[in-house]
């Protein structure tokens, strides 16, 4: 087997870390510099599509639906949401390490097959949360594959998506009856409480890390309307309580 080869590094802004690149024939690997684990490879991205295949075919159905996707990584949740997306949708996906981008659309983009290049990708370099924050009413649907979830490794700042502030943030930003979608390594029950006190509708769904195999990861799929969220393998419907108003408190 060949060794891995880095193809490139980008400081993490607000962090003293560093991302890196690798490729190790036709596999890639998303590093931390001083992590020994990897973020993200190639060949492990099952549950990355599933966050985009939970949520996306339920408001695919809407005239010119508008998908944000937080986190481009390795573009396979990009790639999936443009898949159930309808031809005159638009999926926007916000980017904080500009390198990223740049990767995606050269070597790395091959493993999710370019979604870069589809003429409904629109690219936001920049925070998140701050497009969360300037935008009302705008998108049918929100994935976060942000920072390995509620429980991130690299940026304190990612927790105000996950506090209450930005789980109302998020509700303003989404249109009625729209979907929020969230990528985590591990379940966090504290954060699935937090959902039901901002008053979404939530289902807890669990995918592989690869098709039939590996870790297992979880995706909360959450509707901010008090529908039921419906799932191939059923849902169950939290007590409804009215936003609650907290200040967000860092980890």
């Amino acid at each position: 087997m060949k060794a891995w080869v880095p193809l490139g590094a980008a400081p993490i802004p607000g962090s003293p870390d560093q991302l890196e690149l690798w490729q190790r024939e036709n596999e890639f690997s998303i590093r931390i510099s001083g992590y020994v684990s990897e973020l993200m490879n190639s060949r492990q991205h099952a549950s990355e599509e599933a966050l985009a295949e939970y949520a996306v075919p339920q408001v695919a159905g809407r005239a010119a639906a508008h998908v944000l996707v937080g986190g481009l990584g390795m573009g396979f949740t990009l790639a999936a949401a443009l898949r159930s997306a309808g031809p005159d949708a638009t999926v926007t996906v916000a980017e904080l390490v500009g390198a990223v981008v740049d990767w995606n659309r050269g070597p790395l983009g091959q493993a999710a097959g370019y979604p870069l290049t589809d003429p409904r990708t629109r690219v936001h370099v920049g925070d998140v949360a701050d497009l969360i924050r300037a935008s009302k009413r705008t998108f049918d649907a929100i994935l976060l594959d942000v920072d390995n979830g509620p429980e991130g490794m690299t940026q304190h700042g990612n927790d105000w998506l996950y506090s209450p502030r930005g789980l109302a943030a998020i509700r303003a930003a989404l249109t009625p009856g729209g979907l929020l979608a969230v990528w985590s390594v591990e379940a966090v029950p504290r954060f699935t409480a937090a959902l039901e006190r901002a008053g979404y509708h939530t289902e807890v769904r669990r995918a592989r890390a690869r098709e039939g195999k590996g870790a297992w990861h979880t995706i909360w799929v959450a509707r901010s309307d008090g529908e039921v969220v419906a799932g191939r393998e059923g849902a169950y419907r939290l007590p409804f309580h009215p936003p609650v108003r907290k200040r967000a408190v860092s980890r």
